[in-house]
């Protein structure tokens, strides 16, 4: 049986056979290693990240006696979820993410991560739930993920794209009007100022079965 560490644009934790392309964790271990089940707690800290896969030949077992690993169907879902790129294995993204803050956002002083991590928890949750936000479809940039009739559906050109673990499948137009955003404002902001995120590769319109998992940057519209 998968584990439940397959993280939906949520920020819900769910067990599913689909491989993840992306890796990550919420600051330390809330599982419990010995039966590798989870408890209550969804997170240890405001640290959510987002990494690769492989770095640097590290080898663990998932779910042991260190942090709760986590994993992503793409970048896309986990920026929804309220993770940002690790500063670590994946450095150059997550400066690209912060200047992209700083210039959407006109902040006089660059803000260091933990300000960002600070910023991102109050806009991801309310009382432990996940956090919606409200705003003007019309506004919303390529990257961003929102929430209609319980599903998830990622804006990608003139398309919203609907989410599975193992990809995206129905497409259907751009929607109108005031709608639920799960991705949080800030990153909204970042993915308005330019920063690309990585998409699974049943997001390309030209490869729609994604069995390879291959993360894409390239963006429409």
């Amino acid at each position: 049986m998968p584990l439940a560490n397959r993280v939906t644009p949520f920020g819900e934790l769910i067990a599913d056979p689909a491989r993840g392309t992306l890796f990550g964790n919420r600051g330390g271990r809330f599982h419990d290693p010995a039966t590798r089940t989870l408890g209550r707690r969804r997170w240890t800290s405001k640290q959510w990240i987002c990494c690769v896969l492989e770095f640097k030949e590290r080898h663990r077992r998932v779910w042991g006696m260190s942090y709760t690993e986590l994993f992503f169907c793409d970048e896309v879902t986990a920026l929804a979820a309220g993770h940002r790129p690790c500063v670590e294995c994946r450095r150059a993204d997550a400066y690209a993410f912060r200047a992209a803050v700083i210039e959407r956002l006109e902040l006089p002083t660059p803000p260091r991560f933990p300000e960002i991590d600070r910023r991102l928890h109050a806009e991801r949750l309310i009382g432990g739930q996940k956090r919606l936000h409200r705003v003007q479809a019309e506004m919303l940039p390529d990257g961003a993920m929102l929430a209609i009739n319980g599903a998830a559906f990622a804006i990608r050109g003139s398309e919203m794209l609907r989410w599975s673990p193992s990809g995206y499948a129905a497409r259907r137009p751009r929607p109108r009007g005031k709608v639920d955003a799960l991705t949080p404002p800030l990153t909204l902001a970042a993915l308005r100022a330019g920063y690309a995120p990585c998409w699974h590769a049943t997001a390309d319109a030209g490869n729609r079965s994604g069995s390879s998992g291959f993360l894409s940057r390239t963006r429409e519209g």
